[in-house]
């Protein structure tokens, strides 16, 4: 129990800025062995934004300032994190060689394909949040499946796709178990469709939402392979980025 503890918390250090680094053992655990964890800490970066949602269905709040509320608290809890590497990602693709990609995307500063990532996947994301909040409930458990699930597809990419580079995140992290992964994929499937046990949309929309989340990261990492020949850690972030918004997109087409 002490061993799974100290892997949560690392996946909670690894890919958040909550403060429980010192919860931390001596030695801590590698980072491949906590990927099962990824998408519990989805989990609790979703209930932080799923907060104001939830507060703004009884104070009378309006949808877009509580969308905009709920992604800037999901922002505030991962730095920002996931975000820097969609720009950074997006920024790499203007490269012409793949040294010259992978160059790029390890620049501090920020290009106009970065910028654009940037403006219209956080301008989805509030979009979509707002457009289901005529039903709050079903606003909250989106937010909080989706970062559970499009946080387990790290995990996968981790599992399995090459680091790109000889260093970096991608390759410091080492490279998880089927076992491991699979767990993680357990863990974001569940998160994602327990709701429909109690919500009214039927099963099929929370399916769905599941193989938006899918598509949408093996497109991605498809293309991280074919541009840069594996995953570094903006990789993964972009393919966190892109899973979670499949799936509110494709929530708000059918909900």
């Amino acid at each position: 129990m002490a061993k799974r503890l100290a892997q949560a918390v690392l996946a909670l250090v690894w890919l958040t800025r909550l403060p429980v680094g010192r919860l931390l053992p001596a030695a801590p655990p590698v980072l491949a062995q906590a990927v099962w964890a990824f998408p519990l800490t989805g989990l609790v970066v979703g209930l932080i934004g799923a907060l104001p949602l939830a507060l703004a269905s009884v104070t009378g709040l309006p949808a877009s300032v509580a969308a905009l509320l709920a992604v800037g608290m999901m922002i505030l809890a991962t730095g920002g994190l996931h975000e820097d590497g969609l720009a950074d990602f997006a920024d790499g693709n203007g490269g012409a060689t793949r040294e010259r990609r992978l160059e790029i995307m390890r620049d501090s500063r920020i290009g106009s394909y970065g910028v654009l990532a940037l403006i219209l996947i956080v301008g989805l994301r509030v979009a979509t949040i707002a457009a289901l909040f005529d039903d709050p409930w079903l606003a909250v458990a989106a937010v909080i499946g989706l970062a559970a699930a499009s946080r387990a597809g790290m995990a996968a990419g981790l599992g399995f796709m090459a680091p790109a580079r000889p260093d970096g995140l991608g390759r410091a992290a080492g490279r998880p178990t089927r076992g491991t992964t699979a767990v993680a994929l357990f863990f974001g499937a569940a998160v994602l469709l327990w709701p429909a046990l109690f919500l009214s949309q039927p099963v099929a929309v929370w399916l769905a939402l599941l193989l938006a989340v899918a598509l949408a990261q093996i497109w991605l990492a498809r293309r991280a392979l074919r541009t840069l020949g594996g995953q570094t850690g903006d990789v993964l972030g972009a393919m966190q980025q892109v899973g979670e918004v499949a799936g509110l997109v494709v929530l708000t087409a059918l909900a």
